[in-house]
């Protein structure tokens, strides 16, 4: 599959999905939100790939925001199917995507590349990145699951705070609020994303399929995501992956996940 703004590299079981517009420091625009749609959908649907991290090309920026330019003259309705459709096909499909995403989180990410960011499972920075939601002074909102995923990681006064401000954070305050998990040295960015990808590898990608639903249905509205991690538990009980895993447990072994 071509792509024109995403470049994919894989390594064995591993997935690195590149956004490579550096010239606009990989804004998100209408074909590159499209193309991230369809990579991510192929390598979901890819079985030998177990985990998938997401970056940009350089060292600048993971994405600076969405294409302004090819928004500014938009109507209400426009606006609206702008957002829901950017929801849809790409950041409410990534949180629920049944492989783990990793975001390698490198330079700025401000607006909607924040908002990808946070739509991955867990996020990993760079201590030169900056992040921040600056749509307010663009006479704006987020509407890219912003007003909603920041709240969750980060509690509502400071996601308040950051989204009425505009501002950014660094790196080290981004983990200070929970918001990335860790905070390493540009150079050292891919390869701790990539040591955590192996670990990840090693357990059963059918129960952290299931566990990213339950996790992701406590924040659902409507949905109660105790009954969602009893109905998923229950599930894994019929699965090949419960039969090798308890298994090599009583058998003092390494279980070989399929």
């Amino acid at each position: 599959m071509d792509f024109e703004n995403i470049l994919i590299k894989e390594k064995g079981n591993l997935a690195i999905l590149t956004i490579n517009r550096p010239s606009k420091l990989n804004a998100l625009n209408k074909n590159t939100i499209e193309e991230l749609h369809r990579a991510f959908k192929m390598l979901n649907e890819n079985k030998t790939i177990k985990v998938i991290i997401i970056t940009g090309s350089g060292e600048k920026a993971f994405v600076a925001g969405a294409d302004i330019s090819e928004f500014a003259n938009f109507n209400v309705e426009e606006g609206t199917e702008l957002a829901r459709k950017g929801q849809e096909i790409l950041f409410d499909f990534v949180q629920n995507l049944g492989t783990p995403v990793i975001a390698a989180v490198n330079g700025f990410a401000l607006g909607g590349g924040l908002e990808l960011a946070m739509a991955a499972h867990f996020r990993v920075a760079s201590s030169n990145a900056k992040m921040g939601l600056p749509e307010v002074s663009l006479g704006v909102i987020p509407g890219y699951g912003g007003t909603q995923r920041l709240p969750q990681l980060v509690g509502k006064g400071k996601a308040m705070e950051m989204i009425m401000t505009a501002g950014m954070i660094s790196a080290e305050e981004a983990k200070d609020w929970g918001l990335v998990n860790y905070v390493v040295e540009q150079e050292e960015l891919l390869p701790l994303c990539e040591k955590l990808a192996i670990k990840i590898m090693r357990n059963s990608s059918v129960a952290i399929g299931a566990a990213i639903k339950a996790v992701n249905a406590n924040y659902t509205n409507c949905v109660n995501g105790f009954s969602v991690e009893i109905e998923q538990f229950g599930v894994s009980f019929g699965t090949i992956d419960f039969e090798e895993g308890t298994t090599a447990f009583l058998e003092k072994r390494k279980p070989n996940f399929e």
